[in-house]
């Protein structure tokens, strides 16, 4: 683990992640040494930054950061950490004056593999999201709501979670995004109100586009989703999955993800 580039892993217990929650991450694969993705997960940084309106780090010098702590794996998870950094009194950021970045490195997750081959099932979690469109789509810090799905997801034999708001939307899982085809209908959830727009959301919304499909973004209720003829599941690290249950409601078909994985590979990594 690197903290503001020095090889570490202690943090200051003032620093605004541990007092509030105050920051952002992202999570990216590492292959062979590369970081797929990169520039969209810079971006994605750049953009939570603004979004929580705290000083973004100098581009250059965290990609090659993120480079140098990728070098030599052949297979990893990097996940960056962003916050104001220590100081401040109460709510307030006066006196942050020197932002933290965090780099950490962990294993593969070695389950996708499998899950790709047998399909991942889905529960849908009781713990509903809460609206709110001033945080929507960004990976800020304050993630509570996926530690308490984590949580009753663990004590069930499921591989993922089907999540709803608190109007009864379906909005992603606990750790992916997902899409949906009925017939040549693809769909996946509108991010306006909840929920994390995911790198490899974005990535795969522009390759359907690119090749003219027109994946439409609803406010979908559960029976909807249900109803649909095949289901997939991605994040940056699987990166597609099939789903292959919903609760009791099986799904076959995989036209959808057979497509969405030859997208990614031709994803670029720097």
């Amino acid at each position: 683990m690197w903290i503001n580039g020095v090889a570490q892993d202690t943090l200051s217990a003032r620093d605004r992640a541990v007092q509030f929650g105050d920051g952002c991450f992202t999570t990216a694969a590492v292959r062979e040494g590369r970081i797929q993705l990169l520039e969209a997960h810079l971006q994605r940084l750049q953009d939570g930054c603004q979004r929580l309106l705290m000083a973004a780090p100098d581009r250059a010098l965290l990609a090659e950061e993120m480079r140098r702590a990728a070098a030599g794996q052949r297979e990893a998870v990097l996940k960056v950490i962003l916050t104001p950094g220590a100081g401040g009194r109460g709510y307030s950021r006066a006196g942050c004056t020197h932002p933290t970045r965090i780099i950490a490195l962990a294993p593969w997750p070695q389950h996708y593999a499998t899950l790709q081959q047998q399909g991942a099932r889905l529960v849908t979690s009781p713990v509903r999201l809460a609206q709110n469109p001033l945080l929507a789509g960004i990976k800020h810090l304050n993630r509570l709501e996926q530690v308490l799905i984590r949580q009753q997801l663990d004590a069930c034999d499921a591989d993922e979670a089907l999540v709803l708001d608190t109007a009864g939307t379906v909005v992603e899982c606990c750790a992916a995004n997902l899409f949906w085809r009925s017939g040549k209908a693809i769909f996946t959830p509108r991010l306006a109100q909840a929920g994390v727009d995911g790198i490899m959301r974005r990535y795969l919304l522009a390759q359907l586009a690119k090749a003219g499909h027109d994946c439409q973004q609803v406010e979908a209720s559960r029976s909807v989703v249900l109803s649909a003829d095949e289901v997939v599941i991605c994040n940056a690290l699987m990166p597609v999955l099939p789903v292959r249950q919903i609760d009791d409601v099986a799904f076959s078909a995989r036209t959808l993800y057979q497509q969405l994985l030859a997208s990614c590979q031709t994803m670029e990594a720097s």
